[in-house]
């Protein structure tokens, strides 16, 4: 995958600055888009129009020439670092290092994230590199824009996400009921771990993995991001939400769906009814031009002319709908664009989720969502998935 980085050079060249310069780990995906390489230790990159450098460590050295985009790799050690060391404490050696490394590339001015170390930044300021903070942050905004390898990239995570919600809904739908209304499967009481331990056994099949998974079940689906723990019940919402990555490409995807073993009440079949006409109308508005504000506003009337709190009419509520529409999926389950209040306009190429819900612990908790592209003329769902509360 070869990005765009027009909109980057410009940005560089509007504010006078020569490269875009980062200092961190695998956790930073603007990092690892610019450069294609991540490690589990800190390194510094910058790119500049002319070209992306990596300086790392000698453990890191041979990936980072074979695995990473960056036209110039080098390591600590081709700048002499021991030896520095002889002579400064670790951080000044390192600071003049990078200084040298800049120097190679042909850039003293550079834009960096407002996550960038603070030391790092004064080091090399100290050294007479003008660092700028990116108050904008360009690079998330590029790479928000998918490109058609990258939409192929969710899409795979998607199919397996698909796969380990299958997985979930057989045991919550397939499970018996004992007398204390738990649900049960072969025999053993049913708990919310025993269902995540399923999807996260599904999804490696798959070649995906998640650390931690969200299956909520009665007052616990009340919380949007409680994980949910313990015996599972009948009669009651039970959100799964999957958000899964993709262990080779590292993309992302994510889906909640909401069941229920047994026969919903009116008030619960109401929610669910209601939450799935908030799902269709926002996805009624999704096309490029408009902006994320409109869509989440299309699920917040949806949610008012039903007599529903939300946290945009009442912002001191804490029950009913009490969260954003969506937000953009790809290197992170959580990036640009968002479909919020103050949402930015969305373009062709952004991945976002819809997943409107609704909140009270007398109630529970009901969400759908999906993940779909924006295209030229609206938008493709991504999700190939059922959606229905109960057997």
């Amino acid at each position: 995958m070869d990005p765009d980085f027009a909109r980057l050079d410009e940005y560089l060249d509007e504010n006078g600055l020569e490269g875009y310069a980062f200092h961190d780990d695998a956790s930073n995906s603007d990092l690892y888009y610019v450069t294609g390489f991540s490690a589990p230790d800190p390194l510094f990159a910058v790119y500049t129009p002319e070209a992306t450098g990596i300086l790392t460590s000698s453990l890191e050295y041979g990936r980072a020439k074979t695995e990473g985009r960056a036209g110039v790799v080098k390591r600590l050690s081709d700048y002499d670092f021991h030896a520095k060391r002889e002579d400064h404490d670790s951080e000044t050696a390192y600071a003049l290092v990078v200084d040298e490394f800049l120097a190679d590339l042909g850039c003293d001015s550079v834009a960096v994230q407002r996550r960038f170390p603070v030391g790092v930044a004064d080091d090399l300021r100290d050294n007479g590199v003008n660092v700028t903070v990116d108050d904008d942050g360009v690079v998330s905004d590029v790479r928000a824009t998918k490109t058609d390898e990258e939409i192929e990239h969710v899409r795979t995570a998607q199919r397996a996400n698909e796969a380990a919600m299958a997985r979930a809904e057989e045991l919550i739908r397939g499970a018996d009921v004992d007398d204390d209304g738990h649900l049960v499967h072969d025999g053993d009481v049913l708990t919310s771990e025993d269902v995540k331990e399923a999807i996260e056994i599904e999804l490696l099949r798959h070649g995906c993995a998640l650390d931690e998974t969200i299956v909520a079940c009665g007052r616990d689906a009340a919380d949007p991001h409680d994980r949910g723990s313990g015996p599972l019940a009948a009669g009651e919402f039970v959100i799964v939400d999957i958000f899964p990555r993709d262990k080779d490409t590292k993309y992302h995807s994510d889906m909640t769906r909401t069941f229920l073993n047994g026969d919903p009440t009116d008030t619960q079949q109401e929610w669910y009814d209601v939450t799935e006409e908030a799902y269709r109308a926002a996805l009624d508005a999704v096309e490029p031009g408009v902006s994320g504000e409109d869509v989440n506003q299309a699920v917040v009337d949806v949610y008012d002319d039903h007599g529903f709190p939300t946290i945009y009419t009442d912002p001191e509520t804490e029950t009913g709908f009490i969260h954003s529409t969506g937000h953009g999926v790809g290197l992170d389950v959580h990036e640009k664009p968002s479909l919020a209040r103050d949402g930015e306009q969305l373009r062709p190429g952004h991945v976002i989720t819809i997943e409107p819900g609704l909140y009270d612990p007398d109630v529970g908790g009901v969400r759908i969502e999906d993940i779909v592209v924006v295209t030229e003329d609206g938008y493709e769902n991504l999700t190939d998935y059922d959606i229905s509360l109960s057997n």
